[in-house]
């Protein structure tokens, strides 16, 4: 009998091609949502974590679950009432996932929660940042600490867990990249603000093969950096997508008080960024097959 997944998220982007691959292998893939899954070959449970609500049965069947789950942070402005519901989307629902995972006593083989390289903070700086470095103290680095600390529960519950901190995901039906390709298709390439703040990317389908391999490798436990081992500034990212479809590259930058005009608090999503090693996923036998950002976005 095929070992079941349970995914939570399973709609959004890695979601969706996550369950596909998993579904190649042999998984028996479940998703928890809100309302019926568009793959009539994925069972959908239906859970509302404002409710306190998971059908009791998603639980019980599953033998891993990932926790993808989480409100978009480039969606709106960061206003106090979005930044509640971008901690909420994370935090209580990995609660919940905790509670009725005690409640059924349910000794899942792992669970596998997603996280983001802003745990680290958006400082732009030459440090390397590893998995042994402190989370940060600003909003991001606080809401990914507090999403951490929700899915460790399993662990001090004797579930072996592992949390993936991810760089942004390439992809060709991925939000990052299409707003990006938009403005260079535009003519409007160009670095912003200083472009010297890095870049921590990964294409989809190395973190879904992370994913994985850390369903797969019992020996995968606690956290790791999901980037590539390919550190470029917001400047070279813009150049070379410029170059990639043939469009013009302006080297004056948008200058950082439009962003924050445009965007408010959100803008240091852009304005800031750090290096992140990847060292650890590969010293746990992981070869990345993309690990230069022209290959990433050229197909």
């Amino acid at each position: 009998m095929p070992m079941q997944v349970l995914i939570t998220g399973g709609s959004g982007l890695i979601g969706t091609e996550l369950s596909k691959k998993l579904k190649e292998k042999g998984y028996d893939v479940a998703v928890l949502s809100r309302k019926k899954h568009r793959d009539p070959d994925i069972q959908t449970y239906l859970w509302d974590s404002g409710k306190n609500e998971i059908e009791k049965e998603a639980i019980e069947a599953a033998d891993y679950i990932i926790h993808l789950a989480g409100a978009n942070i480039s969606d709106k402005r960061w206003t106090k009432k979005r930044k509640q519901v971008i901690v909420d989307s994370r935090v209580e629902t990995a609660k919940l996932l905790f509670n009725r995972v005690k409640e059924t006593k349910n000794k899942l083989s792992a669970f596998i929660s997603a996280s983001a390289v802003n745990y680290y903070g958006t400082l732009t700086s030459d440090k390397i940042f590893s998995e042994d470095d402190p989370p940060s103290d600003d909003f991001l680095g606080e809401t990914c600490n507090k999403w951490e600390v929700a899915a460790q529960k399993f662990e001090e519950y004797g579930i072996r867990t592992v949390i993936i901190r991810t760089g942004v995901v390439i992809s060709p039906e991925g939000r990052a990249t299409k707003k990006m390709s938009v403005s260079v298709k535009l003519g409007l390439g160009a670095p912003v603000g200083s472009g010297k703040q890095y870049f921590p990317w990964i294409h989809i389908e190395d973190l879904c093969n992370i994913y994985i391999k850390a369903i797969e490798d019992s020996k995968m436990q606690g956290a790791y950096n999901a980037v590539a081992p390919d550190h470029r500034t917001n400047r070279d990212v813009m150049k070379t997508l410029a170059r990639v479809l043939k469009k013009p590259f302006w080297a004056p930058s948008v200058p950082a008080f439009v962003m924050k005009i445009l965007f408010g608090e959100m803008a240091d999503i852009l304005l800031k960024g750090s290096r992140i090693s990847a060292d650890r996923i590969k010293e746990a036998g992981y070869e990345f097959r993309f690990t230069d950002f022209k290959d990433a976005v050229s197909l």
